[in-house]
């Protein structure tokens, strides 16, 4: 008696039972290796997997290549009932040197018993059976979307899917496919919704007459409207409901099912490599929009309008002009001297801080809309304020203390205990972090498979992780690619002396200059309102330093071969009861607090 173990595959896409399929392919089987005394002691069987995936990809499949290696796996060969459900294009040339390497025959009835590793025709059917199952898959996916688009052109037939907001689903009548119909069926409509369709009318009236997105977010929060998931929470179970948001209103003012007909195919599934580094991960499915070109419209009007088409094409007239449109501005003679532009953040939100010009002195300001906090469950006040003339002689007297020559071997110190790029190597720990998950993930599913778990979902789940997988093991490899490691101390104190030389003339600089030398020093200031206090992140940048010069004389050092970021930390003043306190230093040197970032 022979060994075998069983490899077959069946996917929900072709609507067969997995019962069924799984006995035909296993007769099939079996009756190619009875001859040879052959049994099947050992079954992997895949269900509701596409044969787009790749083995590494499918868990009965990934399960049987783990087998391959285990010498004591209890069989010698592995027999697949049908080769067009297991291999898909190249699938083949990238799994049997597997099992070649490994020992173990592939047999197939399309040649008989074993593929023969050395044999160029056997090589040839199995290939061949791989391009035709793959395009078995593109003439029915070319089917199904021609059938679609012309019962959506013809027949203004809903297609499935989530009906709009601002429309609910309605029966109208037994299933067109007499097949179908005779299994209870039903064809769906769309009408509209008796809350939601006076708000969307509402929202395409307030963006013609000139409410911007945000605007309109915030007055249908105001005033209690649910919004989308909020309004149908059994359909949006991944939302919470907390609060309209820009994109929801972005979405509804773009969508032409509001006018009455029903318009197909403004998205599509777009295949893409989930790694270019490794084909042989295969691809994975990504939602792609569609040009307007390419939609397809239903002649008539099929269910009942909720705008009228002049309405819509109105607004989507002035959502294409966007701020390319015809708008009054004040001209500005000068521009404002913003020292700290694009480089002070806001402690509440993360964003930048706008510079704003006020009473003659320049300020920087944060505004965050009420309803907008809301939506992204932030704590923020409508509007923070901080006065530059208040951080910048702090900022350049700890500028001035940590460049300063006297001080030169404390900042080494303190630079140099920074070890190496902790963005990068931040990245490199999430990502083993998720590679970590990703394994104890699949290992639950494996055990929860074969407790007798639906082998549906857990496929499903599983293909969901090891897109994760592939994504993180990407991103990994980036940020080692990206590591520097830490710069010795000859090369900190060559950093240290060239911007020493431009930190001397600060005083001295223009608004322009000083927001160009602060951004070469890597300057990064957080405002953190509640505390009221700054904090600054200084990581140096050689190459940029090199290249600054001050309008009060040529300072331009000799730029150092490499550039070594590297990074400390102050938390510069503290906003006190009465004015501005002067900031408390303390380590590296008197007068100057200076630590490494994390």
């Amino acid at each position: 008696m022979k060994p075998f173990a069983f490899y077959g595959r069946v996917s929900t896409e072709d609507q067969q039972d997995p019962k069924t399929s799984r006995e035909w392919q296993r007769a099939r089987s079996q009756s190619l290796i009875a001859p040879h005394a052959g049994e099947i002691v050992a079954e992997y069987f895949d269900i509701g997997t596409s044969r787009s995936l790749p083995w590494r990809r499918r868990t009965q499949a990934t399960a049987l290549l783990h087998a391959l290696r285990d010498p004591d796996r209890g069989f010698g060969a592995v027999v697949i009932g049908e080769p067009a459900r297991a291999f898909y294009g190249n699938q083949f040339s990238l799994t049997f040197p597997i099992f070649v390497h490994y020992g173990v025959q592939l047999w197939v009835p399309e040649v008989g018993g074993a593929v023969d590793p050395g044999s160029d025709a056997h090589d040839l059917v199995m290939s061949l059976y791989g391009g035709m199952s793959k395009g078995e898959r593109n003439r029915i996916k070319i089917r199904v979307r021609s059938a679609m688009a012309a019962q959506a052109a013809t027949e203004g037939r809903f297609l499935g899917g989530r009906p709009p907001y601002g429309y609910q689903l309605v029966v109208l009548g037994p299933h067109p496919n007499p097949g179908k119909a005779a299994a209870g069926q039903r064809q769906h409509g769309l009408e509209p919704d008796p809350v939601a369709a006076p708000v969307v009318a509402r929202i395409f009236r307030e963006y013609v007459a000139g409410t911007g997105l945000y605007a309109i977010a915030e007055g249908l929060t105001r005033d209690g409207v649910a919004c989308p998931s909020a309004h149908d929470p059994g359909r949006n179970r991944h939302r919470d409901g907390a609060a309209w948001s820009k994109s929801a209103v972005r979405a509804i003012l773009r969508n032409p099912r509001y006018t009455g007909r029903q318009v197909w195919n403004r998205q599509r599934r777009e295949e893409v490599l989930v790694d270019v580094d490794d084909v042989a991960l295969g691809h994975e499915t990504r939602q792609r929009w569609n040009p307007e070109s390419e939609w397809i419209w239903s002649a008539e009007t099929v269910h009942e309008p909720l705008i009228t088409p002049e309405l819509f094409a109105e607004a989507q007239q002035q959502n294409r002009a966007g701020r390319q449109r015809a708008v009054d501005r004040k001209p500005r003679t000068t521009r404002r001297p913003y020292a700290l532009r694009r480089l002070l953040t806001c402690g509440l939100c993360g964003r930048k801080m706008q510079g704003s010009w006020n009473g003659g002195r320049a300020h920087y300001r944060c505004r965050y809309p009420n309803q907008y906090a809301l939506a992204n469950r932030v704590e923020h006040p409508r509007s923070v304020y901080v006065r530059e003339d208040a951080v910048l002689p702090r900022l350049d007297a700890w500028l001035g203390v940590i460049f300063d020559p006297a001080h030169v071997d404390a900042t080494v110190a303190a630079l140099a205990a920074v070890d190496g790029d902790n963005t990068t190597r931040t990245e490199i720990e999430r990502c083993k972090r998720v590679l970590a998950d990703c394994e104890q993930r699949l290992a639950t599913y494996r055990a929860a498979l074969e407790a007798g778990t639906d082998p549906t979902v857990i496929a499903q789940w599983t293909s969901e992780v090891q897109a994760e997988q592939a994504r993180a093991r990407r991103e990994l490899r980036r940020a080692k690619d990206a590591h520097r490691p830490p710069p010795t101390r000859d090369e900190l104190e060559q950093l240290i002396s060239d911007a020493g030389d431009l930190v001397a003339v600060l005083e001295y600089a223009h608004g322009a200059d000083r927001a160009g030398l602060y951004s070469a020093l890597g300057l990064r200031l957080r405002y953190e309102p509640v505390q009221r206090r700054v904090i600054v992140e200084c990581r140096p940048d050689a190459e940029r330093l090199g290249q600054r010069s001050c309008r009060r004389g040529d300072l331009n050092p000799q730029v150092p071969k490499d550039t070594w970021p590297s990074t400390m930390r102050v938390c510069l003043f503290r906003h006190a009861d009465r004015g501005w306190a002067k900031p408390q230093y303390a380590t590296p040197a008197p007068g100057v607090s200076a630590r490494p970032r994390g």
